[in-house]
């Protein structure tokens, strides 16, 4: 009787652990998995223009169609972050095709260096995959001192192949919206050092 109780108790106890190691693995497949889709998504969105999603391109078109957009340009900032922003021009007419530089000017309210990452989007979200940045502060996390203003700019065309899709014959007028979230500082001392003492280049875009 203690025998059989014994291996009883060591299949229980294998069983158990067994169950374990598949509970652990389980968990770490999903938590795997969480991470790899969010590059994965991201990827996605900016194949398909997905939600309004934006492309980047090293290039501008060889040559502009004749066909007017209207850009108009919208800005938030996220709580937790003590800045201000604004587009430096409200909306501009460009042909398609055509390349143009406009930026928005930030201003932080804080009482340290604060760092801001920007999202973005356009609508209607189905122009998202013809809008095309060459250049955008977006790319990049920015930085601002203690009552800071800097101009970030932005470097844009929209692809001439928006003409070939019928689906948006009628669009006039393409709206892009950022918004300015939060962010960790550089973890690295030299580019925290970077940060507080500012670089040559912007020093020509920091007023």
């Amino acid at each position: 009787m203690t025998e059989r109780g014994n291996k009883t108790g060591q299949q229980t106890g294998r069983s158990n652990a067994v169950i374990a190691v598949a509970c652990i693995a389980f968990v770490g497949a999903m938590v795997g998995a969480a991470y790899a889709a969010v590059p994965l998504y991201q990827i996605f969105c900016q194949v398909t223009g997905y939600g309004g999603t934006t492309q980047r391109a090293a290039a501008a078109p060889a040559v502009p169609i004749d066909r007017e957009i209207t850009v108009r340009f919208d800005a938030n900032v996220a709580s937790g972050l003590p800045w201000k922003m604004t587009p430096n021009e409200r909306t501009v007419k460009l042909k398609v095709g055509a390349v143009r530089t406009t930026s928005y000017k930030a201003h932080s309210n804080g009482d340290q260096v604060t760092y801001g990452t920007a999202t973005f989007n356009v609508t209607p979200f189905e122009a998202g995959v013809y809008f095309s940045k060459i250049d955008c502060f977006c790319f990049t996390e920015q930085h601002l001192k203690p009552g800071e203003t800097a101009d970030m700019g932005i470097t844009f065309f929209i692809d001439p192949a928006i003409a070939e899709d019928k689906n948006l014959d009628y669009l006039k007028t393409i709206t892009l919206s950022y918004t300015m979230f939060p962010d960790d500082p550089p973890e690295d001392g030299a580019s925290a050092e970077r940060a507080d003492a500012g670089t040559p280049d912007d020093d020509n875009k920091r007023l």
